[in-house]
């Protein structure tokens, strides 16, 4: 028998663990999230998503608009590609941003990349949800709002519903029924672009977006993070 069929017949004869069954699961991440609000899982998550040097500001239900064209100003954001084919994107495209040239992603990654690296100056995206216990973004990329979006340009700008934040990773499987289908791509983003490349020393802005700014709406019962 060669080396190669003796790893393949111990590779076969192994038996893979199995996993907890969901009772069990259940029982054991119940108490994290028992008597948590929203309130205090908005705060969770805006110390540990802040804590990775992203930027949280709580917006009304109908003022995260204007909050984005103050930031776009303040940071100097002359240009922003969204897409225009989803719920945020079309109210986007009916209030315009004064001062910013929005560009709607349309057509393919090949005829936008030159655009995409040496142009616009931020991406917007909406975020299906987050997680509290890690401060982590959770985006489901589409036809219509693809990764590109959240990934390459400078600063990346990301609408959040503070109801859609879960208490933990578990929570957010479970509770939007993951199991049930995945996209192409599920982002986790927990701050901007990083990398330990160079003597190990965590830089932030080496590669991809260098900021990462989250706009809460619904979140009144935080209003006082």
């Amino acid at each position: 028998m060669s080396a190669r069929d003796r790893i393949l017949a111990k590779l076969r004869a192994h038996q893979a663990p199995q996993p907890l069954p969901t009772p069990d699961l259940d029982v054991h991440y119940a108490p994290r999230a028992r008597h948590e609000d929203t309130a205090t899982r908005l705060a969770r998550f805006k110390a540990g998503i802040e804590g990775f040097h992203a930027e949280v500001h709580l917006c009304a239900a109908d003022g995260w608009i204007a909050k984005l064209e103050e930031l776009c100003r303040a940071k100097g954001v002359g240009s922003l590609i969204y897409g225009a084919r989803t719920p945020a994107g079309a109210a986007l495209t009916s209030t315009g941003l004064a001062g910013v040239a929005l560009r709607a992603w349309e057509g393919q990654f090949e005829e936008l990349s030159a655009d995409l690296f040496h142009r616009l100056d931020a991406g917007f995206t909406q975020a299906r949800g987050a997680i509290a216990e890690t401060g982590t973004l959770i985006l489901w990329s589409s036809a219509e709002e693809p990764r590109t979006l959240s990934l390459v340009p400078p600063v990346h700008f990301a609408l959040l519903n503070a109801r859609q934040i879960h208490p933990t990773f578990f929570d957010a499987l479970r509770n939007e029924r993951w199991a049930a289908g995945l996209p192409t791509n599920a982002l986790l983003i927990s701050g901007p672009s990083k990398t330990a490349d160079i003597q190990q020393t965590l830089a932030y802005g080496a590669h991809g977006p260098k900021e990462l700014v989250v706009l809460v709406i619904n979140a009144e019962e935080g209003a006082a993070v």
